[in-house]
């Protein structure tokens, strides 16, 4: 076995130059299939540890129409309802034009529906009672170095202060954490008090945005979504009820279509990466057809020699497989310490379970024509130049 594995080594860097090429672009195509691959499976099955025991109410024409805080009452009257929480996008600009994922919420209804986010006794109580309190996430908090009791200035993209400017002011009074490692990735945004925004700002006041609905039993999700919606319906404002999983699904989908989007590109990618390295066993194998046939001549059959072939661009592109999605994973790792929306996004087993196959999917393409011609090779035809 170690000799025939030798024998695929040397056979791979018989051209050490194109076999170099070869593989870096091989590593190129994986690092980008492994950067793109993470992204889609954030975008499209990211959200699969939200909590399952809530839904979340918009407004059936978009999530950007904002509902009334008037409709908390009744959603909460709803059967199988346990506690309802709202959230108002706020539309928060730190410094020059650096996005902050900022809502305006109730602080006791958000500790009660959104278990998920641990602080202290003293923390969310300051935050209950402090009128210009705001909570910001563990990982936003080290980013800008930003401390308990610090004062934040905070500009709104979307609401004014009654008197018309856009700048606001928060005391930071709390830092929230999650209740493991996949809500702690999501300790990127900040929550600031409700009753403060709704008085302070220019418009808008008592508008709630969506609600996050806590159920007493999550098996009955769809039976209390259909009794939210029928319950508004027909009214000035008809609801779409649906999971926070779906939420943030159609959340993300504003953006486009990334599955498809991650799609075309890999697409792209390796319909090219194809042509390049197929090119280059067939050239190989053309190359070697006299030595090809000298192992012949010395006891190798036609299985052995197409294995052997098809065993090199496997290796071939398993090599540039690996250190692809290695360093994707790496490249990963880095931008979530710099990028907060990295936190999130990872190269996990999905990831590179997909790559190992498109891996296999990639050799046989390139690898099997070359090595079914080497296997049919006849000794006499091969010596002889033919």
């Amino acid at each position: 076995m170690m000799g025939f594995f030798s024998l695929i080594w040397a056979s791979l860097w018989r051209k050490k130059t194109r076999a170099w090429l070869t593989l870096l672009s091989l590593i190129c195509a994986f690092l980008l299939f492994g950067l793109l691959q993470a992204l889609s499976v954030f975008f499209t099955a990211g959200a699969d540890f939200v909590g399952a025991s809530r839904l979340i109410v918009q407004s059936r024409v978009s999530f950007t129409d904002s509902l009334p805080i008037r409709m908390l009452p009744e959603i909460a009257g709803v059967p199988g309802v346990r506690d309802v929480s709202h959230d108002q996008w706020f539309g928060g600009v730190y410094g020059e034009n650096t996005q902050i994922f900022t809502f305006a919420t109730d602080p006791a209804r958000l500790r009660r529906v959104y278990t998920e986010w641990v602080m202290s006794d003293a923390e969310w109580q300051a935050f209950e009672s402090t009128r210009t309190g705001a909570i910001v996430g563990r990982k936003l908090a080290d980013q800008y170095g930003w401390k308990v009791g610090q004062k934040l200035p905070l500009k709104s993209n979307i609401f004014p202060l009654k008197s018309g400017r856009m700048a606001w002011e928060f005391d930071i009074v709390g830092i929230y954490d999650g209740k493991d490692a996949s809500w702690q990735a999501q300790t990127q945004g900040m929550y600031i008090n409700f009753d403060y925004f709704s008085e302070a700002n220019q418009f808008g006041a008592g508008s709630a945005g969506v609600f996050a609905v806590l159920l007493d039993d999550p098996n009955k999700s769809n039976e209390v979504a259909r009794a939210i919606d029928a319950r508004f319906l027909n009214s000035p404002d008809e609801t779409k009820t649906q999971s926070e999983k779906d939420f943030n699904k159609g959340f993300f989908s504003q953006i486009g279509d990334i599955g498809l989007i991650v799609s075309l590109i890999l697409v792209a990618v390796f319909f090219t990466i194809l042509i390049l390295t197929g090119n280059t066993m067939a050239q190989a194998v053309r190359e070697r057809i006299p030595e090809l046939a000298v192992l012949k001549t010395l006891g190798f059959n036609n299985t052995q020699v197409t294995l052997l072939v098809l065993a090199e661009a496997t290796l071939l592109c398993a090599l540039g497989a690996l250190i692809g999605l290695g360093l994707a994973s790496l490249a990963i790792s880095g931008l979530a310490q710099e990028v907060p929306f990295f936190a999130a996004v990872r190269a996990d087993a999905t990831v590179w379970l997909q790559g190992l196959l498109a891996m296999l999917a990639l050799a046989l393409a390139v690898g099997l024509p070359p090595a079914l011609r080497a296997g049919r090779i006849r000794i006499v035809d091969a010596l002889a130049g033919r």
